[in-house]
């Protein structure tokens, strides 16, 4: 191979998940066909000025070479050697890719490093950090009912393989496992490499681990994604006692696989790259992968890559958006051939009332098991030490010596405790440090929490991370919201439910955590179930039928981090999504026309898609056939006029006739024209394209401007976001 090289870092993600605790995990970067990528895969910690220090890298060799008399482990061990100057690599060699994809990862020094960014051949040379992670209720509340409720087809929903890549799963919970359930799909070439005292089955018929400690779930995290998105319909399932009811995924005749990429300190970069390697070969349908980080480019990107390849085989990746919301432009998952999914409330939530000795009543939250009995005990306000009293504090802990702790919330999510805890909110906590400092003998309890349900649903989590871009700034992101806010699912009885690890010795087969780590399997599962119904429906088609259905959000706060960068094109909608009437469709080239109005280089564009490609014309990355519409102008207070150009394929019924509708969002002063206004479709498959022209002057700096498009038959409304804004992150 004769290529060209290039260097420079990478960032870092996390597992997306968990108001449990928010938890950190693992680094994202991947190449891809014909190409050699480098990747540094310590922590910065790690990292150290002795010139021999090795640190595991990850060359990246691109496609296969199609000859048979090609040895990809025997090039590997060739290249090393050449490199090291050792006839043994013993302990070098970390693992090689030799199934879907060519390359290895192995332990350098930093010269070595060096020498091997100086190949010819080798295009990139990535450092990496680590990423993050990130029901019984949230599948009735988007409509997607239990049992012959919902409109099903068993016999190809049985035959869907679900790839999970998370910290692992729990084979023996009840949600995975096989009664009832015939052989594997004829189509999965997969393994149960699970490692000792792992069995899978034909519920579970697959497991990899890339850490070397086994698939087995010692963290939760894993077990509790894989469960939202195809676990069994299991009755009776609660955190004791709490949201009791039929836990149950969006397709519980799916098939998992589990990939286990991440540990309890990290998702590695080689561990993630293996496993998109394996997954296509292995036969996967849909991934979800709740892991994230900051946005960093395309060609930095383990997890973007490796996205982009499985899209090419067909495969759709679902990713959760991160958790580090309502900060502006936080959002980490920005690649448009991934469906990057932000978390929102459901119907449901979980109160722990503070009731004072006045009889005044407070609501607060948090998922507290203990029981106090109604006993009331005396409040103290910031005291260090505390026994036998409720402790009110600003601190966001519980303390280990009184009976319980009463603290602020920040966040709005009910979390775990290890000992009796309420959050309340800021209004009713500033009451109450007011009363105790005013009152004498003041005292009170904490009852024990309830599932009350509420009619404000969904709001957008304020831990949900937020757009806009900053990568294709033309491209909206988030693309979807569900639910991501208290969720029960299966857990791993050697992991901690709550935080403090030390202090909370239960164990349970359930527990409730939040956060776009459970959001993002919401969206897999719904994926997978469109799916079972539209076998040859390409990705992007059923991303287009998730995003055009999705119930329409309205802002819960004010401010940019409640306007369409929370929610992209709004909350998902199962039932709609099976039936959109017309997708917005999108392959391989699409995304490349797209990259080269990004102006990336060859090389770069090498790195990503895995050929030689040439750019040609000067394609806007705004006109990529996306189901929403955006635009960044460089100017607040000039006029504009900007133009999307689209065309939408017809899924729905022949000789049906479109007409198109502009809604302007509250306080938005935009001209909106579509040409033509209106379409005929005379046939199934038939493709149409049509403008949108926005135009308008003075547009708030501080907010996105935004309006919704409809296209309907009279039956179906596809709707996408328009959003125009200018640089509001800064504000």
């Amino acid at each position: 191979m004769h290529l060209i090289m290039h260097v420079h870092p990478i960032k870092n993600l996390q597992i997306t998940s968990s108001y449990k605790k928010m938890e950190k995990l693992p680094a994202n970067s991947f190449c891809v066909l014909s190409c050699v990528l480098v990747l540094f895969l310590s922590s910065v910690s790690a990292v150290t000025d002795d010139p021999q220090d090795k640190q595991v890298y990850i060359v990246y060799m691109g496609s296969l070479p199609s000859g048979l008399e090609y040895r990809p482990m025997s090039h590997h061990m060739s290249i090393l050697q050449e490199i090291t100057g050792e006839s043994s690599i013993e302990g070098r060699l970390v693992r090689s890719y030799k199934r879907s994809f060519n390359g290895f990862a192995a332990r350098l020094s930093e010269p070595e490093r060096q020498r091997i960014a100086e190949m010819e051949g080798v295009v990139s040379v990535f450092r990496s950090k680590k990423l993050q992670i990130q029901t019984t209720a949230s599948w009735d509340f988007m409509g997607l009912k239990e049992g012959n409720k919902t409109k099903r087809n068993p016999a190809v929903e049985s035959d869907t393989i679900i790839g999970v890549f998370d910290t692992g799963i729990w084979p023996e919970s009840e949600s995975f496992s096989d009664k009832g359930f015939g052989p594997p799909p004829k189509k999965w070439k997969g393994v149960c490499s699970g490692g000792k005292n792992f069995t899978c089955n034909n519920k579970l018929i697959g497991a990899r681990d890339y850490e070397g400690e086994g698939a087995r779930d010692v963290d939760g995290h894993g077990s509790h994604t894989s469960s939202i998105a195809a676990g069994n319909a299991v009755a009776g399932a609660s955190f004791f006692g709490i949201g009791n009811g039929t836990a149950r995924g969006g397709v519980p005749a799916a098939r998992i696989a589990a990939y286990k990429i991440c540990d309890s300190t990290g998702c590695k970069t080689d561990a993630i790259l293996s496993a998109f390697d394996d997954a296509i070969a292995d036969g996967v349908d849909i991934i979800s992968i709740s892991i994230g980080g900051v946005a960093i480019r395309y060609e930095e990107d383990t997890t973007a890559i490796g996205a982009f390849h499985v899209m090419a085989k067909g495969i759709l990746t679902v990713n959760s958006a991160g958790n580090d919301g309502p900060k502006p432009t936080s959002v980490g998952s920005v690649a448009p051939w991934m469906l990057t999914v932000g978390a929102s409330t459901t119907n449901r939530e979980f109160l722990t009332k503070v009731v004072l000795q006045n009889g005044k009543t407070l609501s607060g939250r948090s998922v507290n098991t203990f029981d106090l009995k109604g006993k009331n005990y005396p409040l103290v306000y910031e005291r260090s030490k505390v026994k036998g009293e409720i402790l009110v504090s600003r601190e966001t802990v519980s303390s280990e010596t009184a009976v319980a702790t009463i603290i602020e919330d920040d966040i709005n999510v009910a979390i775990v405790s290890a000992r009796p805890l309420s959050a309340l909110s800021p209004d009713d906590f500033n009451f109450l440090v007011s009363y105790v400092n005013s009152t004498k003998s003041t005292q009170g309890t904490v009852l024990k929490t309830e599932a009350v349900f509420n009619q404000e649903a969904p709001k957008i989590a304020s831990f949900s991370s937020r757009g806009p871009n900053t990568i294709a700034v033309d491209l909206l992101k988030p693309d979807i919201t569900a639910p991501g806010v208290e969720i029960l699912a299966a857990f791993s009885p050697l992991g901690s439910p709550s935080e403090d690890e030390v202090l909370d010795p239960r164990h349970v087969k359930y527990s409730v955590i939040s956060g776009t780590s459970m959001s993002c399997p919401h969206v897999a599962g719904v994926a997978a179930y469109i799916k079972t119904f539209h076998l040859d429906w390409s990705p992007a088609a059923i991303q287009s039928a998730i995003m055009t259905t999705a119930w329409s959000m309205n802002a819960s706060d004010t401010g940019v981090a409640s306007t369409d960068f929370a929610y992209g094109a709004g909350h998902v909608d199962p039932i709609a999504a099976l039936n959109p009437g017309l997708v917005y469709d999108l392959d391989k080239a699409d995304h490349v026309t797209f990259l080269c109005g990004l102006n990336y280089t060859s090389e770069s564009l090498k790195l990503i898609s895995g050929e030689t490609v040439t750019c040609t014309g000067n394609t806007l990355p705004r006109n990529l056939n996306y189901p929403s519409m955006s635009a960044k102008l460089s100017e607040t207070n000039s006029s504009f006029t900007i133009t999307f150009n689209r065309t939408v394929t017809n899924v729905g019924t022949p000789n049906s006739t479109y007409i198109s509708k502009i809604i302007l969002n509250h306080g938005t002063k935009l001209s909106v024209k579509v040409s033509p206004s209106v379409l005929a479709m005379k046939t199934v498959k038939e493709k149409q394209s049509f403008t949108v022209t926005v135009s308008g002057s003075s547009i708030d700096p501080q907010l996105p401007s935004s309006a919704s498009l409809i296209w309907s038959d009279g039956t179906h409304k596809v709707r996408s976001p328009i959003v125009v804004y200018t640089d509001v992150a800064n504000d």
